[in-house]
């Protein structure tokens, strides 16, 4: 059977900056941070937390009708704003887009934490349920994203919902790519969503793996930093459009890059803790499938949350396979660990830096700990040559992951 060669054609965000690419990137250039305090988590007991980068309040009645709105929590509200982004930017047309060929595969860490609250809270007092809307469910079913999107623009192809947390939609991004490879699909809407709320910054707290630094929200995570305290969670989504590269080409579509290899490990040693060895294998085995050696990559974009343990193992793993000095940076300082959404969001800047040939340094990142390894620690905004890049994304309960893209030029 003939394998496919796969391209990125649209990209459509919601972020901690606001609706859509445009101001993503250029927040992200202009070296600004999404976090903030939230005032309200202080009432919460044990939470020591405050920090998260939540998606900035817009009026969602104006950009979706009630319809279709009904059925969906902040989380499947900002995946289908992005979808609508993703399939404008790639001119999709609508007789294309609801004709079977076109699937979508849109992962979040569970259904909405905002409509689990609001749920229990009326239910468990008196355990009566006399009062929960019908539409409840599909806010909170674990592939709420992608089956409200699929419900908002007709599409009849293929939907699938991972959950792998902080690799939902890295996995995502994999999974439509070995689909349009196959030919079981021309295109697919990839990515993810998620969104803040206490109940998913305790999570990282309660590990002690949550940042601390209530006092300064705008220095805060430090990925790399000798003095990062730990994960801010943030909210948003970010779908891109996977498409057979004939498909794109018939339809004239502009193509951003070629997805060329892709890693997925499973680390059985620890379920939370990290292991460079998974990471290692996760990013060699990309490599492998894209057919590259180490010097054929110019940057990785890491996954690096800013706490210890985790960007310890993963420069350690990215200098086992790619070696001293490759350029490495994160995006987690900008606009923090946006989970579900976090391999998309961060893809669609590797995007834009593949487009303009400019590094994006780690934010807040002054001083690289000497326990990292010895890589070229990206610090400020910077030209550079761009060819080949390497996505990484990994997940509590042991998700490794790595994607391959290369930027796309008509002589290829």
């Amino acid at each position: 059977m003939p394998v496919n060669r796969v391209v990125i054609t649209g990209r459509g965000a919601v972020s901690p900056f606001g609706l859509g690419v445009a101001s993503l990137s250029e927040a992200v250039w202009n070296n600004s941070s999404g976090v903030k305090i939230i005032e309200e988590w202080r009432s919460v007991q044990g939470l020591h937390s405050f920090l998260a980068a939540p998606v900035p309040p817009f009026n969602a009645k104006e950009r979706l009708p009630r319809t279709i709105r009904r059925t969906m929590g902040p989380m499947s509200i900002y995946a289908t704003l992005a979808a609508q982004e993703a399939v404008a930017d790639a001119e999709m047309s609508g007789d294309f887009l609801q004709s079977g060929a076109v699937g979508v595969v849109v992962g979040s860490t569970t259904g909405s934490p905002q409509t689990y609250e609001e749920f229990y809270r009326g239910f468990l007092p008196e355990n009566n349920i006399e009062e929960v809307k019908s539409g409840v469910f599909f806010k909170i079913m674990g592939h709420s994203c992608s089956a409200n999107i699929c419900h908002a623009l007709g599409i009849n192809g293929e939907q699938w919902a991972p959950a792998s947390a902080c690799t939902s939609s890295s996995q995502a991004l994999g999974l439509g790519y070995l689909l349009v490879r196959s030919g079981r699909q021309d295109a697919l809407l990839c990515g993810g969503a998620d969104e803040v709320h206490y109940t998913v910054s305790m999570v990282f707290d309660v590990v002690k793996a949550a940042s601390r630094s209530n006092e300064m929200p705008e220095s805060t995570p430090r990925p790399f930093d000798e003095k990062r305290d730990g994960v801010v969670c943030g909210g948003g989504s970010g779908v891109l459009v996977l498409e057979r590269l004939d498909s794109a080409r018939a339809r004239g579509a502009k193509i951003y890059a070629e997805v060329i290899g892709f890693g997925n490990v499973n680390d059985s040693k620890h379920i939370a803790n990290p292991h460079k060895q998974s990471m290692s294998r996760a990013i060699q085995n990309a490599l492998n499938e894209a057919g590259l050696k180490a010097q054929d990559i110019d940057y990785v974009n890491a996954h690096a949350t800013g706490t210890m343990l985790g960007d310890t193992a993963e420069s350690l793993a990215i200098e086992s396979v790619l070696g001293r000095g490759i350029p490495v940076s994160s995006l987690k300082g900008h606009f923090g660990h946006t989970l579900g959404a976090a391999g998309a969001l961060e893809t669609i800047v590797v995007l834009e830096m593949l487009d303009r040939q400019n590094l994006v340094p780690t934010l807040n990142l002054d001083k690289p700990d000497p326990k990292c390894a010895d890589l070229h620690y990206v610090q400020a905004v910077s030209k550079h040559p761009l060819r080949t890049v390497i996505k990484n994304n990994f997940a509590l309960g042991g998700v490794n992951t790595a994607l391959v893209l290369r930027r796309w030029t008509d002589d290829i």
